[in-house]
């Protein structure tokens, strides 16, 4: 074999990345802005200051980073209920009886 075909080959590199936009994960961006326009609500509503409207915008988006950063199914499937089993048992009672038993009585 020549050295070549020892090596290994190359392969994309992004495979199995998240895609980003910028600075920030794509998976992200729309909480993010829901995070930004309820802040933006807040500061029309309440009339807030700009340091506040930015604090509460901050503040959202770094929640929803937290609760998503390995996966919402790490924090958010705590909430799940897991299904209930139970062992029993049961005797076996057949819905049609046999006509010679039925004699017999």
């Amino acid at each position: 074999m020549s050295e070549k075909q020892k090596q290994f080959r190359a392969i994309n590199k992004t495979l199995g990345k998240t895609p980003n936009i910028g600075p920030i994960p794509a998976d992200q961006l729309f909480p993010w802005s829901i995070a930004v326009f309820i802040a933006l609500f807040l500061h029309q509503t309440f009339e807030l200051s700009w340091i506040w409207t930015i604090l509460v915008a901050a503040w959202g988006i770094s929640s929803w980073w937290i609760l998503t950063v390995n996966g919402s199914w790490r924090i958010l499937s705590k909430f799940v209920k897991p299904p209930n089993w139970v062992r029993i048992r049961v005797t076996y009672n057949p819905i049609l009886q046999n006509k010679k038993k039925n004699h017999r009585k």
